[in-house]
């Protein structure tokens, strides 16, 4: 994705999170010289990996393929795994219309997926073979709202404003929105973008950056770049 492209959508994105009564935290409006200087003070943000996350999946056809993240708290994996502490992340997400978020699932990961304003957030929904793999034929049980819920394999969840669903490891999701763009609410268990999104067919997590100008706000992929 051109670093200008990148830009262009986290002002879209900042402009559409403020519409549905959201704001995001001071660090998101740090320059890149702002993020640097002050990188001891953020130093939990970044090992954390909060804030801008604009990927394209590595394909390069973002209105087609293509998610708005925005990592506003992430917990501590040691945490997760002896029981106690920080176990949580947050996470706001812009679906554009028709614009897929691929076949994935979530080894360690489970979360609540909601729609927070906009158009509908629709879901398709498949099982897990008995070894975690994505199974064409497997259906599951998933809790919209508190309220159990079975679905067929391959079936297609809506979700109108204030409607949610909880998707626990092992559930393979796709989603996007319909009618119109989505504002999302991701709360979950620990997040791990890197080792924990497991994709159905190969293709990768994040955009690779094409520099054509400087960036307005970094991403969470520039950190090792640029806070070094």
């Amino acid at each position: 994705m051109k670093r200008s492209r990148i830009n262009q959508i986290m002002a879209e994105a900042d402009e559409m999170i403020r519409h549905y009564g959201f704001a995001l935290p001071p660090f998101a409006h740090w320059t890149p010289g702002e993020f640097k200087s002050r990188k001891n003070q953020a130093a939990n943000v970044i090992g954390a990996r909060c804030g801008w996350d604009i990927t394209d999946y590595g394909a390069g056809l973002f209105d087609e393929m293509g998610l708005f993240l925005f990592t506003l708290r992430n917990g501590r994996l040691a945490d997760l795994q002896r029981g106690g502490g920080m176990c949580y992340a947050e996470k706001l997400l812009i679906s554009r219309q028709d614009q897929l978020s691929p076949m994935h699932t979530h080894v360690i990961k489970a979360e609540d997926i909601i729609n927070r304003g906009g158009a509908t957030m629709v879901i398709e929904l498949f099982g897990s073979d008995d070894d975690g793999n994505f199974a064409e034929d497997r259906g599951g049980t998933v809790f919209c709202d508190g309220i159990r819920r079975d679905f067929a394999p391959g079936e297609k969840l809506k979700f109108a404003p204030g409607e949610s669903v909880t998707l626990m490891p092992g559930d393979w999701h796709a989603f996007w929105g319909e009618g119109g763009d989505v504002l999302i609410g991701e709360v979950s268990t620990v997040n791990d973008d890197e080792t924990d999104n497991i994709f159905r067919e190969p293709i990768g997590r994040f955009s690779n950056v094409e520099e054509d100008a400087d960036p307005t706000h970094l991403l969470v992929s520039d950190y090792r770049e640029w806070l070094v």
